[in-house]
């Protein structure tokens, strides 16, 4: 009877965590499919981060929902014609990047979102701020290259950069077409762990290429 009680406990318990795993990936695919769309309405993006947040902390063992709260919260501040209010947008980004650093150590797509918010931090005053921030920015899209070579948003986001820094500071479109090309190549071979990891960028790539050429 003993063996039985335990047996239909296991089951219960397997049952119910597959319950969870399938409304945690339902909830993920729900806001993701919503990302692009948000990119033409960018108060979109903050709901989208918040809705990630609530999601984060119900399954606290999970980077995933984390990274994307961070990731939508960057890009707002992207789009943003003042850039005087980024620190603050920084620093709800860096919150949640650091939940997700902690779940997650060491993970290239990750260290893209750090490089982002430091790059979001530089726009507030660039030229007071390069040395200090646009450092940290190229130090983790270095990380990022190192701990998945395979990634090809960090190559993206170096010519990203470039694309939109003056030639006489070292930028411009011949050197970025170097990184986005080599992005470009990335994404051509990427595979996607799941439908709810990473996935952005690819025909960001191909526009910027485009833009250039």
């Amino acid at each position: 009877m003993k063996k039985l009680i335990t047996t239909v406990c296991i089951v219960m318990a397997t049952l119910l965590v597959h319950a969870q795993s399938e409304k945690f990936v339902a909830a993920m695919q729900k806001n993701i499919a919503q990302i692009d769309a948000a990119f033409a309405t960018p108060d979109a993006l903050i709901n989208l981060a918040n809705n990630f947040e609530r999601i984060g902390n119900a399954e606290k063992n999970q980077w995933l929902p984390y990274y994307y709260a961070a990731y939508c919260q960057v890009n707002y501040a992207y789009m943003q014609k003042d850039a005087t209010g980024n620190d603050a947008l920084a620093d709800k980004a860096q919150r949640w990047v650091a939940l997700a650093d902690s779940l997650q150590p060491n993970n290239s797509e990750i260290s893209c979102v750090k490089s982002m918010i430091a790059s979001i931090r530089m726009l507030v005053n660039p030229q007071q701020r390069f040395m200090e921030y646009g450092a940290l920015s190229e130090k983790e899209l270095k990380n990022a290259k190192e701990q998945d070579p395979t990634n090809p948003r960090p190559y993206l986001l170096k010519g990203q950069t470039l694309k939109y820094t003056p030639e006489q500071y070292g930028g411009g479109c011949k050197k970025a077409m170097t990184e986005l090309e080599k992005a470009a190549e990335k994404f051509a071979a990427f595979k996607v762990a799941s439908n709810i990891h990473p996935n952005w960028g690819g025909d960001y790539t191909n526009k910027l290429i485009a833009e250039c050429k």
